[in-house]
């Protein structure tokens, strides 16, 4: 009667471990659409914003080219209304992380760098766009630490490029128009 009771709980048992299994396929499928989401909503959004705004602002008077502040001002409002959005709905209050991970994703990683790339900026308007999102600057902050030392290593470049870019903002101030600056910027490819 007893190997009749351990042979029902261990059948028990093994039909658990098959639901528990698919529980967790189907988690993890729940996990990975939600970063694709956040994937394709920075794609079109968050990417739009910060680059546009960065080259019009920063790059394209560096290479000669001429500023385009109607540009840079619809890139600031796309790039705003994506710190918001990161903000209020992607960050939850549970969790370090995007989604209310207590981990990193790539989503975290690829918008995270997307964001990096406003260091270059000058450091009145690098305030003045992410200052006010705490929230954001927090999780740029726990992003880091969680992939360092490689993540330091990445953005190396970033950051020689950021105290080239204040050099010439120094070196030439406001007596030169934005449109004949360039910045003598080497690859190292």
């Amino acid at each position: 009667m007893e190997d009749l009771s351990f042979l029902k709980v261990m059948q028990f048992l093994d039909i658990w471990l098959v639901h528990f299994q698919e529980l967790q396929i189907i988690a993890d499928l729940y996990k990975r659409a939600k970063v694709d989401s956040v994937l394709d909503w920075h794609h079109s959004n968050l990417r739009r914003g910060a680059a546009v705004y960065v080259f019009s602002t920063v790059l394209a008077p560096a290479f000669g080219l001429p500023l385009n502040q109607q540009a840079a001002a619809e890139a600031e409002k796309v790039l705003l209304a994506s710190l918001a959005k990161i903000e209020s709905v992607w960050l939850q209050k549970k969790g370090r992380f995007l989604l209310g991970s207590g981990q990193p994703s790539i989503a975290d990683l690829s918008l995270v760098c997307e964001i990096m790339q406003l260091e270059v900026l000058d450091e009145k308007d690098h305030k003045r766009i992410i200052g006010p999102y705490k929230r954001v600057l927090k999780w740029i902050d726990d992003t880091k630490n969680a992939m360092e030392p490689h993540f330091g290593e990445v953005h190396l470049i970033l950051f020689k490029a950021k105290e080239k870019f204040q050099k010439q903002r120094d070196a030439v101030g406001s007596s030169i128009p934005q449109s004949s600056r360039k910045l003598d910027l080497h690859s190292k490819m």
